[in-house]
Order: structure tokens, then sequence, then C-alpha cells
């Protein structure tokens, strides 16, 4: 959640940020009515507390109708003091609401939706296929012919978006995700493999459960949800701990199986697996001190654009507008790969700094020199199976093989080419 203090400090940056996430502006007022409340209430329990004690005293040292009076109006306090504590812990309850409601306080971030992102650079040339004397196939075509994807039985086993990887298509995927989770660990991440069902509290902790729970997976019976990220498992891993970051930044790197619902994007990219209910991921997340938060923001969009460098892909690099972050991001990064087969750029990676927010919601400090803080957690994406629709279409040859890009040949046991099967 935000900082209180922000809140109470500066509620026109909180109104800015509602207004460039497109966000409800009246939550600020009805969180910082709240919180006059809420204050108001305490100020006045703590004032007939003390008068309360204070004629405790009175009581033990008088006599008769004095002691009588005194009984009386201590009588009247006790009732007087219940009330304005029932009312601060009420205001208290409603603005923690609020609060949980309130987004991320975007940091840098452009204004505006989905379509205001700023385009911070371009890297590589996409091909020219019509030069090359064909025409560009899509992931599945090409997926098919390998023998690497089959959605038709995996639409018969488990519904619409769902797949099966088989031969090189499963091969395929191990070589992303074991070639990020190396390139995490010889950046001094530790690697983890993480839950894919947590409890409600670490998902509303890490702010999946708000205008986005329509996505999410429920199983009702054991109150569990299950994760469309291990950024959620990593996020509530030191959850009511102090850290200690003198060091440095904390850094994991989770691999898990998502899931999503994708409840929002009927008839979306529904062809082939580029918006699937299951997918396999591995994540960056760091705990680190809020003032090397934007730098270390830097650092994993680097990382991130050294795993494209290594399969070889075209791509650019956004600033996503407020108006498309996640409650938790203050600000995030996009690398989207070219995807010729529908020229367009296509997301494959994200990076977001999430400055205090889900750290505050998990009580997640730091030990310094003055106390304790609380501190910044950060999320970066290094390889998911959707980099196989990337990979396919851009390393395409005329009769349906795939070039296999360099980085990536040592985890296929040195394969060069994947060959059509059919």
């Amino acid at each position: 959640m935000i900082d209180i203090r922000l809140l109470r400090d500066n509620p026109d940056a909180v109104r800015a940020s509602q207004q460039a996430r497109g966000a409800d502006l009246s939550l600020v007022d009805e969180a910082l009515a709240a919180e006059s409340r809420r204050r108001s209430s305490l100020a006045e329990f703590e004032s007939l507390r003390a008068e309360q004690k204070a004629l405790g005293k009175q009581v033990a040292r008088a006599t008769g109708d004095d002691k009588a009076a005194l009984l009386a109006r201590t009588k009247e306090l006790a009732g007087q003091v219940k009330e304005h504590q029932a009312a601060a812990h009420a205001a208290e309850a409603e603005l923690d609401e609020l609060l949980y409601r309130i987004p991320n306080v975007v940091d840098g971030a452009p204004a505006g939706g989905e379509e205001d992102y700023v385009t911070l650079k371009t890297v590589g040339t996409p091909r020219d296929f019509a030069a090359e004397g064909f025409t560009a196939r899509d992931h599945l075509d090409l997926g098919e012919g390998l023998g690497a994807i089959d959605t038709a039985r995996g639409a018969k086993v488990s519904g619409s978006r769902f797949y099966f990887l088989a031969g090189v298509g499963a091969r395929l995927e191990l070589a992303i995700l074991n070639a990020a989770m190396d390139q995490a660990v010889a950046e001094g991440f530790t690697p983890m493999i993480t839950p894919t069902l947590v409890t409600p509290d670490t998902m509303r902790g890490t702010g999946f459960l708000g205008e986005h729970a329509d996505e999410i997976y429920r199983l009702e019976r054991d109150d569990l949800y299950l994760v469309g990220t291990s950024e959620v498992a990593l996020a509530g891993y030191h959850g009511d701990e102090i850290l200690d970051l003198s060091d440095g930044p904390r850094r994991y790197a989770g691999w898990s199986a998502c899931y999503r619902r994708e409840a929002g994007s009927h008839g979306k990219d529904v062809r082939g697996i580029i918006r699937v209910h299951q997918f396999h991921k591995v994540e960056m997340f760091s705990y680190c001190p809020v003032d090397d938060a934007a730098a270390e923001h830097q650092r994993m969009l680097a990382w991130e654009e050294a795993m494209l460098a290594k399969v070889e892909l075209p791509y650019r690099v956004i600033d996503t507008a407020a108006g498309d972050l996640g409650t938790s991001a203050a600000r995030k990064f996009d690398c989207e790969a070219w995807l010729p087969s529908q020229e367009r750029y296509l997301e494959l990676t994200s990076t977001s700094n999430c400055t205090t927010f889900q750290a505050r919601r998990m009580n997640v400090r730091e030990r310094t020199d003055a106390g304790t803080r609380t501190v910044a957690t950060l999320n970066g994406t290094l390889g998911t199976t959707r980099w196989i629709v990337a990979i396919l279409e851009n390393h395409q040859q005329p009769d349906g093989s795939v070039r296999v890009p360099e980085g990536l040949r040592p985890y296929l046991g040195g394969l060069e080419v994947l060959e059509p099967v059919r």
C-alpha cells in the first residue's frame, strides 16, 4: 500500500498519480477523511483516558458525596472512552481498506492508457522476408510442422488456450528457461523453485486481488490462489521479516508454472500460444534499499536485454504508460520482440519497480543505522514460454525449419536447426 505519510503530507502527488492512471480520484479524499476521523477519535480517546486515570486517583482519596460524583463521572467516561476507541478502530479499518484500493504512486511513467507508452529504444532490424523470397509463417504453423506445438490435443484435454509442447518444443522451452536461470545465477541471483498456490493474504499483499482479480484462478475449497507469476510467492518469502541489505539487494530467480484466466482478453491472440492459461517462466525478484530501487530497475532491464541478445531477436523497449501499469508498479519497462506474421511488436519481458508498495503490505523491512525502514521490491522476466513464438517466427527458413540462436545451442545439445517432421 502507499505510505500514509505521503498521503497526509502530499495528497496532491497521490491525486496526480491517480489522474495519470485514469484511476478513481475520490479515493484520495475518502482516505484523507478517514485518516482525519481516526486521528480525531484517537486524540479524544487518549484525552478521555488521561482524565479517567486522573479520576481513579481522586476516587481513592474521596469520601461521601464527592466520591459518588466522581464514580458517576468515571462511569460516564468509561462509556465515552469505549465509544471513541471504537470510532478510532472503525476509521482505521476504513482507512486500511481505502489504502489497499489506491494503487502505487506513479514515478516517472508517462500518463495515459495502453497506447500512450513511450518507445525508449529499438534494437535490431526485422528481416525482410519478401526480399528473401518467401512469406513468413506464423509460430503455430511452424510449431505444428516441427512437431513442437499441439493446440488441438491441448484443447481436447483441457479446453481452449491450453496446449502440449512436444519434442523440440519441450526442449526449446527448457532451453530458454535454463539459459535464463544460468544468467540469473551468474549475476548473483539465488535460484528458487516456488509454490504456485498461495494464501489470500499473500496474493492480496502483492497487489493482485484488486481490479485484476478476475484474471486469477481460485481454489475455493482450499481458499488458495494459483499464481500468475512467481513474483507473488517471492514477495511473500520474507514477509514479516527484517532484512540485512548492507551487502546489497537480496535477489531471487523464481522458476514456476504460471496460471492466468485471461478473463479480459476475449478474442485476442487466441491462435497458438501467445495468450494462454498456463505457461512457465523464470522471474527475477529483488529486495533492495529504497534509494537504490531506480538503479536496480535499470540493472534488471539490462539483464532482460542480455537474454534477448542471446536469442537474437529484434526488439524495442517501451516505458509503459501509467494507465497500463499493474496496481503495485510505480514504473514498468517492457521489451517487445518483432512478430513477423503480424508485423507488430509482442511483449516478451517486463520489469517493474514496485517501490515500497508490496513490502509495506507484506511488512518487509531492512535494518539501518537509523533503525528499520520498509524496503523496495522489483521484478522482471528473464524467460517464458511466449519466447518460443518470437524465436520460431524470427528464425524460420523457407522450408519450415528454424535456425537455433547460438545462445540456446548449448542447451539443445549443440542443435543448430530444428527440422520439420512433416
